[in-house]
């Protein structure tokens, strides 16, 4: 590999839904000559384009983009896994002596990335039916008091509600005879520097625009995009489904929401998304944040990202 950088490096820029991070995260990949790294959960997913405001194929088409379009709305994955095949794609870009741009909003998979945040165990169908069963008949609350007894530090950080997590960890010690939190202390190796940079709006400007993007989710057709995925054979029970923008489509499809219902909780369940994104991101103090106050600056913060990218890993081109 051609030694481009002092030390291996990879820009990661993230923020909440609706900062505008994949239109940055083009313009400054343009301007570094890399390659982006989608670190979006739901993106990774074929026919979920409108819902999760998917870059369009023109926008694509300027800068090579990975991890978007890869699997089909019923095959699981999670962030230990876009861990592993993302530094592996790392090292590729790298070895194409291209800057790698990690671009996304999701938490977990950017720290799995760059942190080699641990590999949990693939999931076990058959287990999973299980307590997906147990879940119903018997409730969250009795599985959440039986993982208390096994593994009492996750079992603390989650509620009820959080049905998935309680599951996964349930499944994770009956897989393994190892406690998740266990597991979760456990890292891999990682073999590049990461420099963070965020994108912050004024809170209200910011939900201003994702009521907006709503709006226009809804004028482009993302009812048409959720009835392709149902004619598809997909349900609305997949993990992948579960999400902001689907979620409250499948309920006015099954006649649990009227229309503007729908769209004033897909706008609401969007802000509060976006809270616990700024929170997430918040706590960690390696990010340089860059205040906007409107999308005319976009061309100017990509600029200063890529400055101040060179300046921390004394980037100087391909040699």
């Amino acid at each position: 590999m051609k030694d481009n950088f002092i030390r291996k490096s990879v820009l990661v820029i993230v923020g909440p839904t609706g900062s505008g991070k994949s239109a940055v995260g083009i313009l400054t990949a343009q301007k570094l000559g890399g390659e982006i790294i989608s670190a979006d959960a739901r993106q990774i997913y074929k026919y979920m384009d409108i819902g999760t405001a998917k870059p369009s194929k023109n926008e694509m088409r300027t800068v090579r983009h990975h991890f978007i379009d890869l699997l089909y709305p019923d095959q699981n994955y999670n962030a230990g896994l876009f861990g592993k095949e993302g530094r592996k794609v790392i090292d590729e870009i790298l070895n194409r002596c291209k800057v790698p741009v990690v671009v996304g909003g999701s938490g977990l998979y950017i720290q799995s990335l760059i942190d080699g945040f641990f590999e949990c165990p693939p999931a076990d169908h058959n287990i999973r039916e299980i307590l997906n069963q147990r879940m119903q008949k018997e409730g969250p609350e009795v599985l959440l008091k039986e993982l208390k007894r096994y593994d009492p530090v996750a079992a603390s950080k989650m509620l009820p509600s959080n049905t998935r997590r309680i599951i996964r960890a349930m499944e994770v010690y009956m897989i393994t005879g190892i406690p998740i939190s266990e597991l979760q202390k456990t890292s891999s190796p990682i073999s590049f520097d990461s420099v963070q940079v965020g994108l912050s709006w004024d809170r209200k400007v910011l939900y201003d625009r994702i009521n907006k993007r709503v709006d226009e989710m809804i004028e482009k057709g993302l009812l048409e995009e959720v009835r392709n995925i149902l004619s598809k054979g997909y349900t609305p029970d997949l993990n992948s489904l579960q999400t902001v923008g689907y979620a409250e489509v499948f309920r006015y499809f099954n006649g649990e929401l009227k229309y503007e219902d729908m769209i004033n909780l897909i706008k609401r369940n969007s802000r509060r998304y976006a809270k616990r994104q700024i929170t997430w991101f918040g706590r960690d103090k390696r990010i340089l944040w860059y205040t906007i106050n409107n999308e005319s600056e976009f061309s100017s913060i990509a600029q200063q990202i890529v400055d101040y990218f060179k300046l921390k890993t004394k980037y100087k081109g391909c040699l």
